[in-house]
């Protein structure tokens, strides 16, 4: 039997919409800027909403529950093809970009990844700034989408263990996943427009506050100056971009309890508990090294140090000093941030803290069982036992995570890329970071150097990280295409 693709073009025709949508705001920038390239906008809108319409229309059917194979293509070709789309401003714009590099830069943005090929931020047209952002943003939400609503329920990677217990008749359930839904788009909304408010005060213009307040809390990273938060120069607005990413880095769903007012589920909640202690103790870290090493007051070495761990372990990828050349014990201690990422539920990448979890949990009842080897022991995360097949299914993620990133760092050096931008480059991919290590690809640098093909599969790289690995990989399984 078939797959009956209608609901999954349904899906993509959906967001492809949404994306012609978003295009309207920049091209009305760039006409209130009298910038000709809002002339390329709204062609681009005028094509991606064709193609969307067309597959939404063309593609109409009964409304049923999806099957798991129509999920995960999706879930796939959803974020996918809306990229292929929105590359068509960087194509037909003023940058004239290659596709590859379009297409790196659009998927890098939807992914909320923020590796870049673009110099000369600074002299963008406020369109084009406007439009990365956006995608950035855009992507966070997504990412957080299927993170609360699809992730769980395909049992990937241990998501499992937060799927919405919704008890009840069918329609009290879908009632409540679109409150929950209405109240996560809410609080994400109403962080974005906190921060660009608190930034706007800080001393940001409207536009720059607006645009790193959309780049904070997607944890994306773009940003308007090549020297991205050090081209303010400014604690207050380094200190908001900071509580900006924490949030950022946050689970979600914690902030629709808080607004339900459960606001114990913060203090209860192991994994932020994690997520935090392993963010202290990178930040003094770095900011000791800092201090000892390059000399900086205690003072500076702090501010600096903690937005460094902090912008890495969140993968947002905002800098303010170039720590690419900085070697030894903040690249060991970077690099480790970076895979361990954000919260569950958050628009953060990497692993996520409560794999880690899982892991330490295990790891102790292993031990136990050595001391007593007839107990009965079972680990728990937030005093809820973790069943075997969880365990298994985490296992199994660090497993594939570790072989793409082992595949990916080897495909770009065969390639001809140096170890440092190999390494860095895979990693960087694979959590959604943006920036890597080296002075290529390093905070102040960018990826169009690279050869084309080196793009290819770093782009393939944050798709494959961004949907946690095992949406992508089961499409390559020949069951998967067979009843």
């Amino acid at each position: 039997m078939t797959i009956d693709l209608r609901p999954v073009f349904q899906v993509i025709g959906i967001l492809l919409c949404i994306v012609a949508l978003s295009m309207v705001l920049p091209a009305l920038l760039d006409y209130r800027d009298n910038h000709a390239e809002w002339r390329v906008f709204a062609v681009s809108c005028g094509l991606t909403l064709f193609a969307g319409l067309l597959l939404v229309l063309g593609t109409q059917t009964e409304r049923q529950r999806r099957t798991v194979r129509q999920t995960y293509l999706a879930a796939t070709f959803g974020w996918l093809v809306p990229a292929l789309f929105a590359a068509l401003p960087f194509i037909y714009g003023p940058l004239q970009m290659s596709f590859t590099d379009a297409a790196f830069e659009a998927i890098s943005g939807l992914t909320s990844t923020g590796a870049t090929v673009i110099h000369g931020l600074d002299g963008l047209p406020r369109g084009l700034l406007l439009w990365r952002v956006l995608l950035n943003w855009l992507g966070g939400l997504g990412v957080i989408a299927m993170a609360v609503a699809v992730l769980p329920n395909l049992a990937i990677g241990g998501m499992q263990m937060f799927r919405l217990e919704m008890p009840g008749p069918t329609e009290r359930t879908t009632s409540r996943a679109k409150r929950i839904a209405l109240v996560i788009f809410g609080v994400y909304l109403g962080l974005t427009g906190g921060l660009a408010l608190l930034l706007w005060g800080a001393g940001m213009t409207g536009f720059e506050a607006l645009a790193h307040a959309m780049a904070t809390i997607s944890t994306g990273g773009f940003s308007t100056s090549d020297a991205s938060i050090g081209h303010f120069d400014s604690r207050w607005v380094e200190l908001i971009i900071v509580i900006g990413m924490v949030a950022g880095g946050m689970p979600f769903l914690l902030f629709f309890q808080l607004v339900q007012g459960n606001a114990k589920a913060f203090l209860k909640d192991g994994q932020l508990r994690w997520y935090f202690g392993l963010m202290v103790l990178g930040c003094l870290g770095v900011s000791a090294w800092l201090a000892a090493s390059r000399g900086l007051a205690p003072l500076d070495a702090l501010r600096s140090g903690c937005f460094t761990a902090i912008s890495v372990m969140t993968g947002t990828g905002l800098f303010t000093l170039e720590y690419g050349n900085w070697g030894g014990l903040p690249a060991a201690i970077l690099f480790f941030l970076a895979f361990v990422g954000g919260c569950a539920g958050s628009t953060s990448g990497g692993v996520k803290v409560f794999r880690f979890q899982f892991l330490f949990a295990d790891a102790l009842v292993q031990m136990r069982h050595l001391l007593r080897p007839h107990a009965v022991l079972i680990p728990t995360f937030n005093r809820r036992p973790i069943p075997e097949e969880v365990l298994a299914s985490v296992m199994g993620f660090l497993f594939v995570y570790a072989l793409a990133f082992a595949m990916l760092s080897m495909a770009l050096a065969f390639l001809g890329v140096d170890f440092i931008t190999a390494i860095s480059g895979a990693a960087s991919a694979l959590a959604n970071l943006g920036p890597g290590l080296g002075n290529e690809i390093g905070p102040g640098g960018g990826y169009a150097g690279l050869p084309d093909l080196a793009k290819w599969l770093l782009a393939g790289g944050m798709l494959f990280g961004r949907l946690e690995l095992f949406t992508v990989l089961v499409l390559f399984v020949p069951t998967f295409w067979k009843q």
